[in-house]
Order: structure tokens, then C-alpha cells, then sequence
């Protein structure tokens, strides 16, 4: 599992339904208050008190258009955990800076994406296993950047992209789901394990508790990326100690 943060302006916020301009500040984890917005608060939480080892920050200024949060972004990083970092990089060198600031693994998504021959361009220069495509959806439906030339392609054709592009992992994200808890869409997951049945698969968007975790691994993914379960206290250390524990696959 891997714990999510969402920053907006500074602070840490709480996504819900993709609507970003209007996240407000995370005030509680798992009913106990924090300084609202807090993100250090959160990294440590997630680090010393879950056990996560991985987090994923969305840099949403950076998204947006705005000047990314590197700061913070690199203050957080140095707490110690894996960081994947989605901040809307979308060329060489702004995912090579990205590696240099200490990010584990850099997000490629597809609402930013000029095309896939910029993704091959990244994992070539930061190395395959350094890159995460994210296959940014709204409701099911592909968010594509502006212009791009792969814009109408299937969900199915779009992941066979990213992975022909040389992508080893990708999130299936919907940002309509996301802080909604309106669980994950399992035959979307399939669809995508299917066209793209060699590289690491992630979820993101929905996951209401444990039982969506167990669902959406029978389903092909390897990982998912959690937030709003963890801030309500849905999902524990020990479910995550649990969920974290080899499974045997047929």
C-alpha cells in the first residue's frame, strides 16, 4: 500500500471527485486532529505510525499549471520514504530534476502527456524502473492532454502504449473516485491488466477499505494508493501489516 498527499498551496488536502480547486485542508487521521494542512504531520504518520514505506505526492499547483512545490516536495522526501511524485512532468528534464531532488519514481500522466514518444524518452534517460505511467481517467473516460496525439485511443490502447513505451508500472486513476469512496471499478482494472500484462499495476481512486484492497488484487493489481481510508481510520496499521503479506496466485 501506498499512502497519498495531495498538496495544494502548501498544505496537505483531501481529494474529492477530482475537483481540485475546491480540496480543503486534511484536519484529522484517524480521529485524531492535526494542524490543518499539516503535510509533515501526515509523512510521519504514515512513515512511523502505519509502517508505509512508499508515498505518492500529487504536487496539484504543479498540475495546474503553477510553479511546482519543490520545497516541500524535496522536505518531504527527506523524511525517508519512496516518493512517487506526480507533478505534471512531461519531459526529460523536468523528470531528471525530479530524480536529482531524491524522487524514487516520477509520474508520467496522461492529462499532461504530450505523447508517448516523450514517455520513452524518460524512461530512456531515468531508467524504466524509475517511471509510472498514470492512466488518468474521469469516470472511466481517458482526461488527455491538450492536443495530443493519442487522444481517442481506448483505455486498452493506452496502457499497451505506455508499456510498448517502455513503462514497467502504471496507476489506473480515476479522479472521480477519488476521496468518494465509491470503491474501485474492478472491470476496468481487468481490462487494463489484460493489455498490459507485464508491468506493475497500481489503483487509485475509491478504495473504501480492506475488502477493496482483496478485490482489486484479484484482479491484477500489485498495489494501491490510498488516502481517504487511511484519514477516517477505515484502513489500520494492522490491516495494512495484513494486506502487506505475500498472497499465492493460481
Amino acid at each position: 500500500m501506498i499512502g497519498v498527499l495531495d498538496l495544494s498551496g502548501g498544505l496537505a488536502v483531501h481529494a474529492q471527485g477530482g475537483a481540485r480547486a475546491h480540496y480543503g485542508p486534511v484536519r484529522a487521521l484517524a480521529g485524531r486532529s492535526i494542524a490543518a494542512g499539516d503535510a509533515t504531520a501526515i509523512a510521519r504518520w504514515y512513515l512511523e505510525t502505519l509502517g508505509l514505506q512508499e508515498m505518492y505526492i500529487a504536487d496539484l499547483d504543479a498540475l495546474r499549471g503553477r510553479p511546482p512545490q519543490r520545497a516541500l516536495t524535496k522536505k518531504l522526501t527527506a523524511l525517508g520514504a519512496r516518493v512517487w511524485l506526480d507533478a505534471g512532468l512531461a519531459s526529460v528534464e523536468s523528470a531528471a530534476a525530479a530524480v536529482d531532488d531524491g524522487i524514487a519514481r516520477v509520474v508520467v500522466g496522461l492529462e499532461t502527456l504530450p505523447s508517448f514518444a516523450v514517455l520513452g524518452e524518460i524512461c530512456a534517460a531515468v531508467g524504466p524502473a524509475n517511471v509510472v505511467f498514470s492512466l488518468d481517467l474521469r469516470r472511466g473516460e481517458p482526461v488527455n492532454a491538450r492536443g495530443a496525439p493519442h487522444k481517442g485511443q481506448s483505455v486498452e490502447e493506452l496502457a499497451a502504449s505506455a508499456a510498448a513505451a517502455g513503462a514497467r508500472s502504471m496507476i489506473v486513476l480515476d479522479l472521480a473516485r477519488a476521496g468518494m469512496r465509491r470503491g474501485v471499478d474492478l472491470a476496468l482494472l481487468r481490462r487494463v491488466r489484460a493489455a498490459a500484462p507485464g508491468v506493475e499495476l497500481a489503483v487509485a481512486g475509491g478504495v473504501r477499505g480492506v475488502s477493496d484492497l482483496t478485490t482489486a488484487a484479484a484482479a491484477g493489481c500489485d498495489a494501491a494508493l490510498v488516502a481517504t481510508a487511511l484519514y477516517d481510520g477505515r484502513i489500520l496499521a494492522g490491516d495494512i501489516k495484513t494486506a502487506s503479506r505475500p498472497a499465492t496466485k493460481d
